[in-house]
């Protein structure tokens, strides 16, 4: 997992509330379980005039001009301006997948659904709650000055804008290291993997019937 210590990055503002995760990624990509190429239906159905099918390429599709993330002086942001409850709705990954796969590292909002927030952490993603006042001047400013750029310091846990304010968040501190490190629940696991090993050897001698079975698929 990739990991996140700072970022200064164009924001860009969705300011929807109750975005659930059907809109982030629409049932019908959900056919895959790798992490990657699931940027390009970000939003689908609001990006898009025309319905879309797996593995179209979006060089086909009719994009919406009135959708934000289609505006030019939007691409490439990194960080989300989004309203109250943003991530509701079904628990896929694949909503988390998708922010990533496109570019965002971040998401602002006065709350998310618990279940979004926390597959977040879980793929390098940092929720940020804000509280509402303070998102909705963000998402004003970032809509009237083109070029808009936040600063987002997760050891400090700050947020600051270009006029220089600054807005401190609250992150759990154990999500804040696994982010810090860049570590998922896997990776997490194996920083113990020398202790891992080693209760296996030992299991090994004191009850190696209990081995057997492995041993003898072993090629």
């Amino acid at each position: 997992m990739q990991s996140f210590t700072t970022l200064k990055g164009l924001a860009v503002p969705l300011m929807r509330a109750n975005v659930d995760t059907d809109a982030i990624i629409p049932k019908q990509f959900l056919k895959s379980i790798k992490r990657s190429g699931f940027g390009v239906n970000l939003f689908d159905e609001w990006r898009y005039k025309d319905a879309g099918f797996p593995g179209q390429d979006p060089a086909t599709r009719q994009p919406n001009p009135d959708f934000v993330l289609n505006e030019p002086r939007y691409q490439g942001a990194q960080v989300l301006i989004a309203g109250e409850n943003f991530g509701c709705g079904s628990s896929r990954e694949h909503a988390v997948w998708a922010l990533d796969d496109y570019g965002f590292r971040s998401v602002i909002a006065p709350g998310f659904a618990d279940i979004f927030h926390n597959n977040s952490f879980k793929s390098g993603l940092l929720p940020i709650v804000l509280d509402k006042p303070i998102v909705e001047k963000l998402a004003t400013e970032c809509a009237e000055r083109e070029g808009y750029q936040l600063d987002i310091d997760l050891e400090a846990q700050t947020v600051t804008t270009p006029d220089g304010e600054v807005h401190p968040f609250e992150v759990d501190s154990f999500r804040k290291y696994c982010l810090l490190n860049g570590f998922d629940d896997i990776e997490l696991t194996l920083q113990q993997r020398f202790r891992i090993e080693a209760y296996e050897e030992r299991r090994r001698t004191s009850a190696p019937w209990l081995f057997d079975s492995i041993d003898s698929r072993s090629p």
